[in-house]
């Protein structure tokens, strides 16, 4: 008797909040299109910080996407995430009438960085100033990394597995590859993503500590990573959320299968230790193929980690040279984060909802403000590349040290 096939993890829906588009098929257009948004801050409070430019979501109205009920006890990180889970969740065709039969077959696995500076400041504010009898219950809860996976599922009724990663900016793609393997191991449906909201003053002035933190005050020079001009990356806020089920799940429902997650690896190499991460990113790169079953030169393309520290830049190259050898030199490799800055968690989630649309559409988005690279890379930069894209290999490396790699293919798996 066979063995039965393995359960494989597809991306049936996707959902995006981010700062060049609050909806899939507007930051698609604005991706494609190579259109930069980063600009002067402009959160009160924030005037008088050395950060002056940043990716800021502003065509956003969290009461028009979230209950009064739930806005009152969430962070501006949580209704990024409610709002796009529900964008992914429409997407994928799964309503409330088909996950309530089966509760306990839907599950969230979320990722954060930093948690709900917004609220948590103002909370303190209040605590400071007028007493304890001026700070609301939700301050318990509202700043913590797991708010955006308790609040969906709460909202939702959903009651399977649940959890949250925190694993710097790398996990993003950790929480994707969880949903990956709870899926294989016999879980239906798994909403899954990162959002962040990293731009309020007590966020920002927290984020001041970062050496790589980029400080210039002209949009159009502050983010140039493998060029000779890298002073370091602009934060941004926003994400995107997923909706991960077993491939014959899709089937069964009729939807379509908009990519699989074919594999998946991390490494830890520690805080701002770029000259490792070369080593630690390899690394990842390799376990991912592995996983895949993916050969180097089958990789069409690279969404890059890009984080323009001179030192991080070229370990980065490095690492896609040592991993994919001569392919690496001549792999189309791209950056659209440099058009909205860098979300933290929720930054390499963006770049998966860019690389899986590059496969739908064809066509490689490019890296804004970037011309001359002093890299060996082939970067695509000034506009998008037309390209049949099967396979897609998305990076990430975190602040304090984790390296992630994910591969990504083309709609349904051959079902070898």
């Amino acid at each position: 008797m066979s063995e039965p096939l393995p359960r494989r993890a597809a991306v049936t829906g996707i959902g995006v909040v981010a700062p060049n588009g609050t909806s899939t098929q507007a930051f698609w257009k604005a991706t494609q299109e190579g259109i930069s948004v980063l600009d002067r801050v402009t959160r009160e409070g924030c005037e008088h910080l050395p950060l002056r430019v940043a990716g800021e979501v502003r065509d956003f109205d969290p009461t028009a996407a979230v209950e009064e009920r739930f806005l009152v006890q969430t962070d501006r990180f949580t209704h990024f995430a409610m709002a796009a889970a529900d964008l992914a969740l429409a997407d994928a065709r799964l309503g409330q009438a088909d996950t309530a039969e089966s509760p306990y077959s839907v599950g969230v696995v979320t990722a954060a960085g930093s948690g709900g500076g917004e609220f948590g400041q103002r909370e303190l504010q209040q605590l400071w100033g007028k007493g304890s009898r001026f700070v609301g219950p939700y301050q318990s809860i509202a700043w913590f990394y797991a708010a955006s996976t308790g609040q969906i599922s709460i909202r939702r009724g959903f009651k399977g597995p649940c959890s949250v990663v925190a694993a710097d900016e790398a996990g993003g793609l950790d929480a994707l590859a969880h949903a990956a393997r709870a899926v294989r191991r016999g879980t239906d449906v798994l909403v899954t993503g990162s959002t962040e909201a990293p731009l309020a003053p007590y966020s920002m002035v927290c984020q001041l500590g970062y050496d790589a933190l980029s400080t210039v005050e002209d949009p159009e020079r502050a983010y140039r990573p493998f060029t000779d001009a890298a002073c370091g990356f602009v934060p941004a806020e926003g994400g995107a959320m997923f909706v991960v089920e077993s491939e014959s799940s899709a089937r069964e429902r009729g939807v379509r299968v908009q990519a699989t997650l074919a594999g998946h690896a991390a490494t830890f190499t520690g805080a701002a230790r770029w000259e490792k991460s070369r080593e630690g990113l390899a690394q990842a790169v390799r376990g991912a193929l592995e996983e895949a079953g993916c050969a180097p030169e089958e990789i069409d393309v690279v969404f890059a980690d890009a984080l323009g520290v001179p030192e991080a830049d070229r370990a980065e190259a490095l690492a896609i040279a040592d991993a994919l050898g001569a392919h690496g030199r001549k792999v189309p490799v791209t950056a659209p984060k440099t058009g909205i800055g860098r979300a933290y968690g929720g930054a390499p989630v963006l770049d998966t909802a860019a690389a899986v649309l590059a496969m739908e559409h064809g066509l490689i988005p490019p890296t804004p403000h970037v011309f001359d690279i002093c890299h060996d890379l082939d970067l695509v930069t000034g506009r998008a590349r037309v390209a049949e894209v099967r396979t897609a290999l998305v990076l990430s490396r975190g602040l304090m040290g984790s390296n992630s790699a994910l591969v990504l293919r083309h709609g349904a798996a051959d079902a070898s």
